[in-house]
Formats: C-alpha cells, structure tokens, sequence
C-alpha cells in the first residue's frame, strides 16, 4: 500500500515545465527589434546620380569630327579606313587637334591587333594632348 499511496501523492502534483514555443517567439521578437534599432542608427546618406543608360549592342556611328584609329597588326594602322603606318600616327593627330575645335578619338582594333600597338596608339594620343578618347571593345574586319 506504501507504493499505491506515493502514486496518489504524485499525480496530484504538477511538474514544472519550461515551454520552448514561447521562447522562441521572445527571441525573434528581441531579434528584430535589435536588426531595426541598429538599422535606424545609421545615418544613410546618397547622392542623386544620373546614371547612363545602355545602348542597343550595335555598331558605333562616329561623329563628323571624330577620327577613327583602328590598330592591326605590327605596324599597320587605319585612320578612317586609311591604311597607314605606326610613325604616322603622331604627325596627323597633332595635325587634327589644330584643325578641329573639339577633337575626339576612337581607338579600335581587329582580330590581328596586338596589345602592344593599341596602348602605344593610345599613348601617342595623350602625348598629341587629346583628351576624349575612347576605346572600342568590339572587334572589327580589318580597315572596316
């Protein structure tokens, strides 16, 4: 009977749980409100910017002052679709900067062109002392 009374005694007595589902909600609860308190003590700032915008692949149409370099292989250049050499390149662009107001380059290369010629075209736009310069990243036919 000793056995039969400790059961009684035991079910009228409630053992202490912790739940865990609660628990968790508090902690997401504490979680979120510390990501938005840390998110509002930073002082965003930005900038208006004007972003340009993407053309159509394509193409590059040059204005009607602009000159054309395009750069092959060891040695040979084309201005506008002119063949000529490396050494002419100084004497005619120093020529089109005292005849042009605002004159601008297009550097380009083919299959043939080297690494080498194009920053050695590029380089002898600078020394000429022509600031727009552009450089074309799509492959073009020879003397096109």
């Amino acid at each position: 009977m000793a056995g039969g009374g400790s059961h009684q005694s035991d079910d009228g007595k409630k053992k202490a749980r912790i739940e865990i589902i609660p628990l968790i909600d508090v902690v997401f609860f504490l979680l979120a409100t510390f990501v938005l308190f840390t998110l509002s003590l930073n002082k965003i700032q930005s900038l208006p910017l004007n972003l340009p915008v993407a053309a159509p692949p394509g193409p590059t149409k040059p204005d009607d002052d602009s000159v054309t370099l395009q750069v092959s292989d060891q040695g040979t250049c084309y201005w506008n679709k002119e063949l000529i050499t490396v050494a002419e390149i100084r004497p005619r662009l120093v020529q089109y900067k005292t005849q042009v107001s605002n004159p601008r380059v297009l550097i380009a290369g083919d299959d043939k062109a080297r690494f080498g010629t194009a920053v050695l075209a590029l380089d002898e736009v600078r020394k000429a002392g022509i600031a727009q310069v552009s450089v074309e990243t799509v492959v073009r036919g020879t003397g096109k």
